[in-house]
């Protein structure tokens, strides 16, 4: 059985270019948020888009298994700010797909210096479950920063 299970949905009205939907969250966190093709591929005008759900995941994620790495190392972060830009292409075989999640990460961290960082920062994109989920579909890299106290 699995350890968590989230669930979200969507209704959508029209084509895919004219339409639009509304993405809602089981957990009432956010929402309802809009949704629409213009918003996915050109401006987001106050919409979100899979991408950006993506990159918020990513984000997420990352920051929680880096802080989960620093605290195995002992070094548990004053702050660290991640954010995470995910990048959707066209596919050679038509259509489009997700080619990239660039995270960047600064932290104030005591106790590392900043190869020992980027290290762990590395370590943490390898480990964190959406990178496993993008693992051989995705380019990730991770620009890690450490702010000296």
């Amino acid at each position: 059985m699995a350890t968590a299970m989230r669930h979200a949905e969507v209704g959508w009205e029209g084509a895919l270019t004219t339409g639009r939907g509304e993405l809602v969250l089981a957990s009432g966190a956010c929402g309802p948020l809009p949704i629409s093709w213009p918003a996915r591929v050109e401006d987001p005008d106050g919409q979100t888009s899979p991408e950006e759900l993506l990159a918020a995941a990513q984000a997420a994620c990352f920051a929680m298994a880096f802080t989960a790495i620093l605290g195995r190392e002992g070094q548990h972060p004053e702050r660290l700010d991640v954010g995470a830009t995910i990048s959707l292409n066209p596919a050679d075989e038509g259509g489009f797909r997700v080619t990239d999640s660039a995270i960047t990460v600064t932290g104030h961290v005591g106790g590392l210096d900043q190869e020992t960082f980027t290290a762990l920062a590395e370590e943490a994109r390898d480990g964190c479950p959406v990178s496993a989920a993008f693992h051989g579909n995705v380019s990730i890299t991770v620009k890690a920063t450490l702010i000296p106290r």
